[in-house]
């Protein structure tokens, strides 16, 4: 069963077509990375699927229904998250503020906080420093806590944008390391990410993206071999 079917989405900015009708399918329990060059359009395909930009053409189906082009609240609603590049943590309030921001929906406060357990049980340094500013963390120590903030809302599918950006490398293996778990456990990904390597490590199935268009796409492990991918994204 497919989680996200997404068939023909393109997006524009006045003239420019940043995306050109791209096709792409994220299997339930799937992660599925979408690699590219910066400014090949992978942010824009992000925005585009959370709401925050409309599209000019295009559908967009979650669990078989149409979220083309509503509101981003009830895009989060249906149960599609997004943990955005930079993290946009909320820097003037504590992580256990932040927390409670990702589970806006939920009115059962046992619900709450056995959501809020479960994440501090997946990252401990967040239990250290429940009443600590998000802004006064560190980058990756921010990442986890987007990434919990998120999981607090039980994503149906779970954006991730950029996820080791700006962090220190043992940061960096954290953070995969977390995303195979999350895989393990069946959350659905779909993962943007310049460290093509890691992400196709970790992935099921990837995307190459340039130019706002499609250009290949496979099973992980066979994108990962190609000569003209190795060439562009892997250092060969």
């Amino acid at each position: 069963m497919s989680s996200l079917q997404v068939q023909g989405l393109s997006v524009t900015y006045g003239r420019t077509e940043a995306l050109r009708g791209i096709d792409l399918t994220v299997a339930t329990g799937q992660v599925v990375c979408l690699i590219g060059a910066n400014g090949a359009g992978k942010t824009t395909t992000m925005r585009a699927l959370s709401g925050l930009v409309r599209p000019s053409a295009g559908q967009v189906h979650l669990d078989g229904s149409d979220i083309t082009g509503i509101r981003p609240h009830r895009i989060a609603a249906a149960g599609l998250l997004q943990v955005p590049e930079g993290r946009q943590v909320f820097a003037e309030l504590t992580v256990a503020e932040n927390l409670a921001v990702g589970a806006w929906l939920v009115s059962d406060r046992a619900v709450i906080a056995r959501r809020q357990e479960d994440v501090l049980a997946r990252f401990p340094r967040l239990r250290e420093r429940l009443d600590q500013l998000a802004g006064s963390m560190s980058g990756g120590e921010q990442q986890m806590l987007a990434l919990g903030r998120a999981l607090m809302g039980a994503p149906k599918l779970l954006l991730l944008d950029e996820p080791s950006m700006g962090l220190a490398p043992l940061f960096v293996e954290e953070i995969f390391s977390i995303i195979a778990t999350l895989k393990r456990e069946g959350i659905t990904i779909l993962l943007v990410e310049q460290n093509a390597s890691a992400a196709l490590d970790v992935a099921d199935y990837a995307y190459v993206l340039e130019n706002g268009r499609i250009v290949t796409h496979g099973p992980a492990d066979i994108v990962a071999n190609d000569p003209a991918v190795v060439a562009a994204y892997l250092g060969g």
